[in-house]
């Protein structure tokens, strides 16, 4: 049943006061209990903040229809909501993307990790450009080397539309009032955050407006006339599939050329590669383990199975590979559907026929227990 405006306006009011403008799933439960109806509009996507963290809106952005008539003229809201929502809405925006990830028990360190660590901890602005094939851990790294430094993470994923007012800001509509909100790149600057643009080789010449910046020098927002220099701690980390110059393997077709001035302005290139088979396989059994999997032998022999399709991808004999991504995905799917080759299976589907079936034949030959059903391959 959908709530009152009242019954909004009363939880804000409560939980402003008990615990502040964001609350985690564990306080919104402990007021539910405590009387107050089940608030599905607090725990909405566009209100979460880091994990299980939640922004208590402006209610005024809120959909009251259920409760308003059309026409009536609204109460106002008693002094002491009125001074929470102000709160809400001047912290709200601020607050939204930029967190100090939780460490991750299932990350296992490699490759670049330990210099990323090093870059980040030094608090200097020394932006990086990481490049590898997709799944193989380019964005868990930085969130997780900004978790171990505790750091604030702030990831904006890039598209061809990505725009001046989707990084720096613009002016919005809020109560009949138009206000400027500063964008992600201006947040991060402001606050030290580390900016990380994920998948960057999908944005378009539009990114030029952030050149000047990526030079660590600050920034005149020229709608407003503020001018932003960046706090210690700044820094700008990309990550994309290519190197900014395109792909010609059809692979990352929505891969673009960035202009060689912009690349430019990143001192160093890391090329991330998939995990050695070691750790690969420590990875695997962690996620074994979270998942309750008991079966050390089926995790080395997915992590075998990738390898030898990788190294013949290296080679040129095909055209598809399994990533560190896609073995946790047949992990998942081996805890749902209770068999190894229907897990591959699924898993692999989006591959065409002849693809699919050497693999699950290659897999068979690996694990001689695993029994594979033509007729079932889709």
């Amino acid at each position: 049943m959908a709530l009152t405006n009242e019954q909004k306006l009363a939880f804000a009011t409560e939980a402003m006061n008990r615990y502040g403008p964001v609350l985690t799933m564990k306080q919104i439960v402990q007021l539910e209990s405590e009387g107050f109806p089940r608030q599905d509009w607090i725990r909405r996507t566009s209100n979460r903040v880091g994990r299980g963290e939640y922004r208590i809106p402006n209610l005024n952005e809120v959909n009251m229809s259920a409760t308003v008539m059309p026409l009536q003229k609204p109460t106002p809201a008693p002094a002491p909501v009125a001074e929470a929502i102000s709160k809400i809405t001047s912290v709200g925006r601020v607050e939204e993307t930029a967190i100090i990830p939780q460490k991750n028990p299932l990350y296992v360190p490699f490759g670049f990790f330990d210099k990323m660590l090093a870059i980040i901890k030094s608090n200097r602005f020394y932006p990086v450009f990481v490049s590898g094939l997709s799944g193989n851990g380019k964005t868990l790294m930085v969130e997780q080397a900004c978790a171990q430094a505790n750091r604030e993470f702030l990831r904006v994923n890039i598209s061809p539309e990505t725009d001046e007012d989707d990084l720096i800001g613009g002016f919005r509509l809020v109560n009949g009032e138009t206000r400027w909100f500063d964008g992600p790149v201006i947040q991060a600057m402001k606050r030290g955050s580390v900016l990380t643009l994920d998948e960057i080789d999908r944005g378009s010449n539009k990114l030029m407006c952030i050149q000047g910046i990526l030079e660590g020098k600050g920034y005149l927002i020229k709608k407003t006339g503020e001018y932003v220099d960046p706090a210690e701690g700044f820094n700008v980390i990309a990550t994309a599939n290519t190197k900014g110059k395109g792909d010609d393997s059809g692979r990352y077709m929505a891969a673009t050329i960035l202009d060689d001035a912009f690349l430019e302005r990143f001192p160093i290139t890391v090329e991330q590669e998939y995990p050695s088979t070691s750790i690969e396989t420590k990875i695997v059994k962690k996620m074994f383990d979270k998942l309750g999997i008991q079966d050390d032998e089926f995790a080395s022999n997915l992590v075998k199975w990738a390898d030898i399709i990788r190294k013949t991808f290296e080679d040129g004999a095909i055209d598809e590979l399994i990533s560190t991504r896609r073995l946790v995905h047949i992990a998942e799917a081996f805890v749902i559907f209770g068999n190894k080759v229907d897990a591959i299976q699924y898993c692999i589907n989006r591959f065409d026929t002849e693809t699919k079936t050497s693999f699950l034949d290659l897999y068979t030959k690996i694990d001689a227990g695993a029994e594979v059903s033509t007729s079932e391959i889709l």
